[in-house]
């Protein structure tokens, strides 16, 4: 397995190749998406409910994921750990992926319907342009997300899908693909809606509507043998709160200037002092 070391090699600048454009294109269609979405109406809507539900990454504790048996990540990347196309992770997700990575020792692979796919990128291009950017290998496979099976997956990692875990913003690709496979699978909220294809948008929309109203029926994600349901919401945890602001600082020279208290202590001094001097008597006025 290639372990790139996760490094944040970060760059202000957007993916605006033609391989990157290509992808704005392929995004808007997904026949593996489509065709899943009308089989989830046949019984298969666990398929599409994950099993950790989070806003982003910083909200999961991914040491106790470790802990508990799982050996490998697989990231969607636009609007999970970065914005659309963008070849920089999210500054506020910087501390959470470096302590996800840490957690599980580098072994995580992004799994993009664009970069690393042989039809649309075939000669991976795209994809070492994103791990040159993100320090995280792509995964190079041959069908779009929910479609395929996992043989390129377990090869890379080295061990059964369902010793690893799918994190990804959308339903009906991320989530359904991991969930077919036997993956635990984790659900971020979206980073912006800026810049995603309208027929993203427009498919965002019926799965977040779906899938709500699926879980109000009482459906499931499909079970999973390393985290039972009522293991689930120990993986969930609250960000760790910002580092505090550093002190103002104080000018190179001069001596500090007084506090208040010391300021009220001195005239408290100044009148105790005058408390005990001797009144002048009228003789010693004139």
């Amino acid at each position: 397995m290639r372990i790139i070391p996760h490094r944040f090699r970060l760059s202000k600048s957007k993916a605006n190749s033609p391989a990157s454009d290509m992808a704005r294109v392929q995004q808007n269609f997904n026949s593996a998406g489509v065709g899943l979405f009308f089989s989830l109406f046949a019984g298969s809507q666990s398929l599409a409910l994950p099993h950790v539900a989070v806003p982003d990454i910083r909200h999961v504790d991914w040491a106790k994921l470790r802990s508990a048996g799982f050996r490998g990540l697989v990231f969607d990347k636009d609007n999970t750990l970065s914005r659309p196309f963008a070849l920089e992770v999210e500054p506020s997700l910087r501390g959470a992926l470096d302590r996800c990575l840490t957690a599980f020792e580098g072994r995580a692979v992004l799994y993009s319907n664009s970069a690393g796919l042989k039809q649309y990128d075939p000669d991976g291009a795209e994809a070492q342009q994103l791990e040159a950017a993100l320090g995280i290998p792509v995964l190079r496979h041959t069908e779009k997300k929910p479609g395929g099976g996992c043989a390129e997956l377990e090869s890379h990692f080295g061990c059964p899908a369902a010793d690893l875990i799918m994190v990804g913003d959308r339903y009906l690709t991320d989530v359904a693909f991991g969930n077919r496979h036997g993956m635990l699978t984790i659900h971020v909220q979206p980073l912006t809606s800026r810049g995603e294809p309208l027929g993203v948008l427009m498919a965002r929309r019926v799965e977040e509507f779906w899938v709500a109203r699926w879980t109000a029926a009482g459906v499931h994600p499909p079970a999973h043998t390393r985290a039972p349901y009522k293991s689930l919401q120990g993986f969930i945890t609250e960000p760790s709160p910002p580092p505090p602001s550093p002190p103002p600082l104080r000018p190179e020279s001069g001596p500090p200037p007084p506090s208040a208290a010391a300021v009220t202590g001195s005239s408290a001094a100044v009148a105790a002092a005058a408390a005990v001097l001797p009144q002048a008597t009228p003789a010693a006025q004139k």
